[in-house]
């Protein structure tokens, strides 16, 4: 899927449009320009010429969790269908890592403190296993991003964790392997923490974007010294102080912010 359709009309109503193919690299901004005001967590940003959307969690205030199956056991599927169930109480929320064709999660998957999937550490193509990759979780009023060796070194017992990868940053560093503007270009998202922990950013590319791009917003606009890729093409938001619901095929486990 190599175009994304969203909804940039109040929430719930479909309006879909192709969004515009990515424009040429532009220099380095000096700095993030915020460039719309909004209510809650979810803002424009600007970086390297590019247009972002960045909402920003502080866990002392919402609880960040993860949505994957509904009472009747079945996937929430999309971000209205998530919308629906939770109501005003959800700020916002996007597609929270990779998943397979019955939109399980493809590695690690907690939930409310049960570990409904076991963390991969398999070889393969793709995204997920360009190691070393990684795993964003939430304890109590603290979320982190660990890459999956020192996950598992750490063994943090999470109220809610999703694996995903690559890492984009690791201790304050781009991932050995992603190069800074390689031919890859896709709409994506991602997560990132900073502040202790106690808050928990994300991130979703407005056009398509180099992972080296996506990488330099989380290290040097966000400000976040480790932060996991989630997903790419896909890739999806719901931000209602925005008015924003996007639409997208089928997916896996998702993640958003509710009142405490």
């Amino acid at each position: 899927m190599t175009r994304r359709l969203a909804v940039l009309v109040p929430v719930l109503v479909a309006a879909l449009g192709p969004l515009a193919s990515a424009p040429a690299r532009a220099q380095p901004a000096a700095a993030t320009a915020v460039t719309a005001p909004a209510k809650g967590p979810c803002q424009a940003v600007e970086f390297e010429g590019q247009p972002y959307t960045v909402c920003t969690v502080d866990l002392r205030r919402e609880r960040v969790r993860l949505f994957w199956l509904g009472a009747d056991g079945l996937p929430y599927g999309s971000l209205s269908g998530l919308a629906e169930r939770q109501g005003q109480r959800l700020s916002f929320a996007m597609n929270a890592g990779m998943y397979d064709k019955g939109q399980a999660p493809v590695g690690l998957y907690v939930e409310e403190g049960r570990e409904m999937k076991g963390v991969s550490t398999a070889n393969g193509p793709g995204n997920f296993h360009l190691k070393p990759n990684g795993v964003f979780y939430v304890k109590g009023d603290r979320a982190g991003v660990l890459d999956t060796p020192r996950y598992l070194r750490a063994k943090p017992a999470p109220d809610f964790a999703t694996q995903s990868g690559p890492m984009l940053v690791i201790d304050g560093k781009v991932h050995p392997k992603i190069s800074a503007d390689g031919p890859s270009q896709k709409i994506r998202n991602g997560v990132g923490v900073r502040d202790g922990g106690r808050v928990a950013v994300f991130a979703i590319s407005e056009r398509p974007v180099t992972f080296g791009a996506f990488a330099r917003l989380f290290k040097d606009s966000l400000g976040c010294r480790n932060a996991l890729f989630l997903d790419g093409s896909v890739s999806s938001l719901y931000a209602p102080g925005l008015g924003r619901s996007d639409l997208s095929r089928p997916l896996g486990p998702l993640v958003g912010a509710v009142g405490k």
